[in-house]
């Protein structure tokens, strides 16, 4: 085989040469053709030249250069020798011993190697187009004895030829397309190609055919542009969705001795709306409460489709046996169930069966325009339950008088229980809208009485619940809403508005209009309001009345001598009476107040502001200024009392208090000169002085003695004693506290050899003590003897 592949190769150098020899023939001598077909040559020496000199040629020799074409080796020559791929040759004049061939460029000296003798190019290793198509080399001619260069270097290119040694490759596979259900033959489904490493423009080896090896007659797939198309009319989704395709890609054109290879093609039928709703029943049965709460479900109908997604998708709806439109069917976008529900209320008494007639319509139109749809049939069994009993009304209203006596019928209401077993009802009052109870109600027949007189100027409208409950069965409790319009009647007189005073000037003329008024009337007759108006005293003297015939009267003046010196304030009695049945009356007093007005009639001032305030003070601001007063005093109190409180002795009054007393004081005593305030011999001095016992609640005037130094005697008895005449005091003394209390004794025994350190029991007053040995006791002490020494001098003096 290997041997087969040189030949071959040669066969193909062979005709390549022969091209390059036809090519160079053109610009070589006559003589350059009888040189081997099989080399490359190039001449470098002059050509002759021939001249034209009176009818002679001279001839004269041109210089050729090197003339080269494209030499080419086989890819993938795997021969135990290495493959020659052409010969470089010169025939310059000089000894071909003397001639050295040199090879450069891609390749060389590793890839390619050159004979520098024979100028023979040999490939020394497999080649591979698909890495490398071609490669680029510089070839020269050096004289060996001189080194130097022959002929200019000069490019070729080596190219590698390609052999069939790549099979086709899908990239990306295996691949997945998707055509509609029932599409026509030839619908294109997708286009799946394979690419060929080979060179496409030398020979078959890049060249494709397609085929399908599996997946006929469903699919077929155009050889050369690998389009996939349907080739079976009618295929349903429904029956089966997916398609395995194995295509093929074979080089060469498909001729033999080519490769191939292979890809998958999953082909998904998509659903197109060819399929109608179908319900799962003809007849559905269901059976429902009457007493089922409207919007809640009372059974569910589901319609089947065998397409999938939008083309599923259903909307029920009833068409008919709905007269009283008490149901609803909606759709469950989950489920694509129709749920049943109600509308209104179901009543077992007035209808016990429905046949209602449904259908299930597609949302989406089917591929030929036209809509699918299925009926079917839903019979309702209205099931009887125990409902509350049922008032002839929802909302009752009833007209009363007012102050109509108790136990007065209002109205009556009505409620009956609908169901079968007809149960009594009883009736009562919610006493939440009846605070007050002022109506009670008949528990048997529903007669709603008065139980209090009602006002209608209090209250226009009443509004209770009534509630009528099943003996029966006292869950089953039913509401219903009476209003009670209270009717008017003529109980109220009308009066005036409000009891204000009037203001007169005095200054001013007879028959001057102090104040227009307008009596008021709590009732509110059909008929409106008339009032009669008239003086209590139709001789007034001061005023009169004038009725301006609009249910309003003015008071008018007499005269004009109205003084506040003679009279401040006048009382006018008006009554009042309506035209009611029967009609009412009432007097108001109306209180006119003479005051000082300027000339165009305003209002200055009136009696007591004018004279006990001519300094221009008001009212208002003299209490302001009371109030001030007043609060100062307060304060004032306030505060001695809290001092009074402060300097009060703390003294404990619960004689049960048995803890030990603390008692604080805050004030400081006058020191050693201090003879007055406390009995200090008495503390120190155990036996008192001359056994006196000083009264605690007087000042004392005792004058003290010197204590007298005492020895103790044997075994210690001088405690004792201490003890026992303490103990003797403190029983005796008639001002001692009525309570228990502690009394710390500062006692430091008798007999002390320094004696009492205290000045206060000294019978030596400080005039009678030298005090110049302070001055021998340094300079400390100096500025301490100057003081007592000048209080000496000042006494001499």
């Amino acid at each position: 085989m290997a041997k087969r592949r040189e030949e071959l190769q040669r066969d193909v150098w062979a005709g390549w040469l022969f091209l390059v020899w036809i090519t160079c023939c053109s610009a070589a001598p006559v003589s350059n053709q009888s040189q081997s077909l099989q080399s490359l040559r190039t001449t470098s020496s002059a050509a002759l030249r021939t001249r034209a000199v009176e009818g002679q040629k001279i001839l004269s020799r041109a210089k050729r250069g090197w003339v080269w074409n494209q030499m080419f080796v086989l890819e993938e020559f795997t021969g135990p020798d290495p493959i020659l791929v052409g010969r470089l040759h010169t025939d310059l004049s000089v000894s071909d011993r003397n001639l050295r061939y040199e090879l450069s460029g891609e390749g060389a000296g590793t890839i390619f190697v050159i004979n520098e003798y024979t100028g023979d190019i040999h490939a020394m290793k497999r080649l591979d187009r698909e890495e490398k198509a071609e490669y680029t080399l510089t070839a020269r001619v050096i004289n060996k004895d001189t080194n130097q260069s022959l002929e200019s270097p000069s490019q070729f290119i080596i190219k590698v030829q390609d052999i069939n040694d790549n099979p086709p490759q899908f990239i990306g596979g295996p691949f997945r397309g998707s055509v509609p259900e029932m599409s026509p033959v030839g619908t294109s489904v997708m286009r799946v190609t394979a690419t060929d490493a080979d060179d496409p423009g030398y020979g078959n080896s890049a060249k494709l055919v397609y085929s399908i090896l599996e997946g006929q007659p469903y699919f077929s797939i155009d050889q050369y542009d690998a389009v996939i198309k349907v080739a079976l009319a009618g295929m349903d989704r429904e029956m089966r969705e997916e398609y395995l395709v194995v295509i093929q890609a074979r080089d060469m054109g498909g001729h033999m001795g080519g490769m191939s290879g292979t890809t998958t093609v999953t082909v998904t039928l998509t659903d197109i709306n060819d399929n109608p709703p179908k319900f799962t029943k003809g007849l559905y049965e269901f059976t429902i409460p009457e007493d089922l709460v409207i919007g809640k479900p009372g059974g569910k109908v589901k319609a089947n489709d065998r397409d999938t997604g939008e083309n599923a998708k259903s909307t029920y709806r009833i068409i008919g046996g709905d007269e009283r439109d008490i149901f609803e069917i909606v759709t469950d976008t989950q489920t694509q169930e129709g749920v049943l529900t109600l509308k209104k209320a179901l009543d077992f008494e007035s209808k016990k069966y429905y046949n209602l007639t449904v259908v299930a319509t597609n949302v989406q139109s089917s591929t030929t325009g036209s809509t699918f749809m299925d009926q079917a049939t839903i019979k309702i069994n209205v099931e009887d339950a125990d409902e509350p009993p049922v008032f002839s009304k929802s909302t009752y209203i009833f007209d009363v008088h007012e102050n109509a006596p108790v136990n007065t019928i209002v109205g009556t209401i009505m409620a009956r229980d609908q169901d079968v077993s007809r149960s009594l009802v009883r009736y009562s009052i919610d006493r939440h809208t009846d605070l007050e109870r002022q109506f009670n109600i008949h528990v048997d027949d529903g007669r709603i009485t008065l139980a209090k007189p009602l006002d209608r100027e209090a209250d226009t409208w009443h509004n209770i619940t009534v509630t009528a409950t099943e003996i029966r069965n006292h869950s089953q409790i039913s509401r219903a809403i009476v209003a009670i319009r209270v009717l008017d009647i003529n109980d109220n007189a009308p009066e005036f508005p409000v009891n204000e005073e009037l203001f007169l000037c005095e200054n001013g003329k007879p028959g001057q209009v102090i104040e227009t008024i307008s009596a008021v009337d709590r009732d509110n007759p059909a008929q409106g309001h008339t009032f009669h108006y008239r003086l209590d005293t139709p001789t007034n003297p001061n005023f009169t009345i004038k009725n301006n015939l609009d249910n309003s009267i003015s008071i008018l003046t007499k005269h004009d001598y109205f003084r506040r010196q003679k009279q401040e304030m006048y009382f006018l009695p008006i009554i009042v009476t309506d035209d009611g049945d029967p009609p009412l009356s009432s007097t108001n007093t109306l209180t006119i107040r003479v005051c000082g007005c300027s000339k165009d009639g305003t209002v200055q001032s009136c009696n007591v502001e004018a004279f006990v305030l001519p300094i221009g003070l008001s009212m208002g601001a003299l209490i302001a200024i009371l109030a001030c007063i007043i609060l100062l005093l307060v304060i004032v109190v306030l505060f001695v009392t809290l001092r009074r409180h402060k300097n009060e002795p703390l003294i404990i009054k619960d004689d049960e208090d048995v803890r030990e007393n603390i008692i604080r004081y805050d004030d400081e005593g006058g020191g050693e000169e201090d003879t007055e305030a406390f009995d200090i011999a008495t503390l120190q001095n155990p036996d008192g002085i001359n056994g006196f016992l000083p009264r605690k609640d007087i000042k004392p005037d005792l004058q003290f003695m010197p204590r007298q130094g005492h020895h103790s005697g044997p075994n210690g008895v001088d405690v004792d004693e201490f003890i026992n005449v303490r103990l003797h005091e403190a029983d005796n003394d008639p001002t001692a506290p009525p309570y228990d209390s502690i009394q710390i004794y500062g006692y430091e025994g008798r007999g002390s050899i320094a004696g009492s350190l205290s000045s206060l029991e000294t019978a030596s007053s400080d005039s009678d003590q030298n005090y110049d040995y302070l001055r021998d006791w340094g300079p400390h002490f100096r500025r301490l003897g100057e003081l007592y020494s000048v209080g000496e001098s000042d006494k001499e003096t």
